[in-house]
């Protein structure tokens, strides 16, 4: 299980991450998560998933949305972390 920088989980299932409704949210290459059009969303640091401004010059390749069954899971706590929540829809 992946986090948000703010502790909302999202499932990962190889390389593909869903939120907790289903929704295909980002895709990663390496420690970087791209969003359907292909726009960096953030990036990997240990279990937590972080936008930082840096990183966000990247481009990654657009892919078709893969919904799947939504899951239940507790938010974590936010974490202290340098950047900002990802703009991920829930």
């Amino acid at each position: 299980m992946i986090h948000t920088r703010d502790g909302r989980p999202l499932q990962r299932s190889g390389d593909d991450l869903h939120s907790r409704s289903g929704r295909h949210v980002a895709r990663m290459r390496g420690r970087k998560a791209y969003g359907p059009s292909g726009v960096y969303v953030g990036t990997l640091l240990g279990d937590r998933l972080v936008y930082r401004a840096g990183d966000s010059v990247s481009l990654g390749v657009p892919f078709l949305e893969s919904p799947r069954a939504g899951f239940s899971a507790v938010n974590a706590i936010p974490a202290n972390l340098l950047g900002e929540e990802p703009p991920l829809p829930d």
